[in-house]
């Protein structure tokens, strides 16, 4: 991962810390009918923004060297969007006898029912040298997946809002979100050189956006004075979030290392971070969508804020260890299908 990657990732996580600190201070401000008037620039202007952005920035014509890995693709889909959250749902079974606060373990299915991000895992699976096209096929096609697939599973696993119908959501999603990733790709077509010489950055741009919506869906909990967060929960939901990735991330290993899966270690690198990593981006604005009116959205929102940097934290800790065993695994690999030399009589 380069030093100005990081750099931005790390600034990400200090925003979201900053903008928790200035909802809990001024609540009224980010609040529906406030000054910010969410209900405008978030709902329409701000969701529509990053993925009009998100449009401009993906680079499809990249992703048809990894078309053809179809068993890999399969893999990763099957278990990010099934295996994942159907898991998340029976361990949720057993949590809800204990005092753990039942809209962060909410929040934890919703976690589980996010398509993977578009970015961290490209950048630690290039970081450590794994299937790059793969890791951009899987994190692009995971996205577009996600628009539809991620409010089916949420509205499975969850129920929605009585408030908001189900066409309501899907043609509110229609608008915000894929119109304005058609329009970008469209857009980039025509501006691909200047888009190249130029390198905008695309990611401080959805960032900042990003940081608004979390802004206002916390101001959104502050102005709630029936709002009720212990201590306790959210340090329990902390730690159950890294075990969940730790747990998932070495599900993956062991499945994507038998001898029959036909994965080479590249493969397996990118099958780790693809298949564990969820996207904030996607799922911030898809719970304003999905769950607007809920009186809990903060709350079960608090997970994903959680697991976002959690992934990133945790995935640049383990990118040396995975490094070297994917240098190893290839060496011994090289070694094996070396023919042997004739023996001299």
């Amino acid at each position: 991962m380069g030093l100005l990657e990081r750099l931005r990732k790390e600034w990400f996580i200090l925003g979201i810390v900053l903008v928790i600190a200035v909802a809990r201070l001024e609540p009224a401000v980010g609040v529906k009918g406030g000054p910010l008037k969410p209900e405008i620039t978030i709902t329409y202007i701000a969701v529509s923004a990053i993925f009009f952005n998100s449009g401009l920035s993906l680079k499809t014509e990249e992703l048809t060297s990894a078309l053809m890995h179809v068993k890999l693709h399969l893999f990763v889909q099957i278990f990010t969007l099934v295996f994942f959250p159907t898991a998340i749902w029976l361990f949720l079974q057993l949590l809800s006898i204990t005092p753990i606060n039942e809209w962060l373990l909410k929040g934890l299915q919703t976690v589980g029912c996010m398509p993977p991000p578009v970015s961290s895992a490209v950048i630690l699976t290039k970081a450590v040298g794994g299937n790059e096209a793969a890791a951009i096929f899987n994190s692009a096609f995971g996205s577009f997946l996600g628009i539809v697939i991620t409010p089916l599973l949420l509205l499975l696993f969850l129920g929605s809002s009585s408030s908001v119908p189900f066409t309501s959501i899907f043609s509110q999603l229609f608008m915000t979100v894929v119109v304005p990733l058609i329009i970008g790709q469209i857009v980039r077509r025509y501006i691909k050189d200047w888009l190249e010489r130029k390198k905008p950055p695309f990611g401080a741009i959805s960032s900042c956006v990003l940081l608004m919506i979390i802004y206002t869906t916390f101001c959104d909990t502050f102005a709630n004075p029936n709002i009720d967060l212990d201590k306790f929960s959210l340090i329990i939901i902390v730690v159950i979030i890294f075990s969940i990735q730790m747990s998932f991330m070495f599900l993956t290993f062991l499945f994507s290392t038998r001898n029959n899966s036909s994965f080479t270690p590249a493969d397996t690198v990118a099958i780790i971070f693809c298949s564990t990593h969820k996207s904030l981006t996607l799922g911030i604005p898809m719970l304003k969508i999905v769950f607007a009116g809920y009186e809990h959205l903060s709350l079960i929102s608090v997970p994903l804020l959680i697991y976002h940097p959690a992934q990133i934290l945790l995935g640049s800790l383990l990118v040396p260890t995975i490094k070297s065993w994917m240098v190893s695994r290839q060496k011994a690999l090289k070694l094996t299908r070396q023919p042997k030399a004739p023996v001299k009589v």
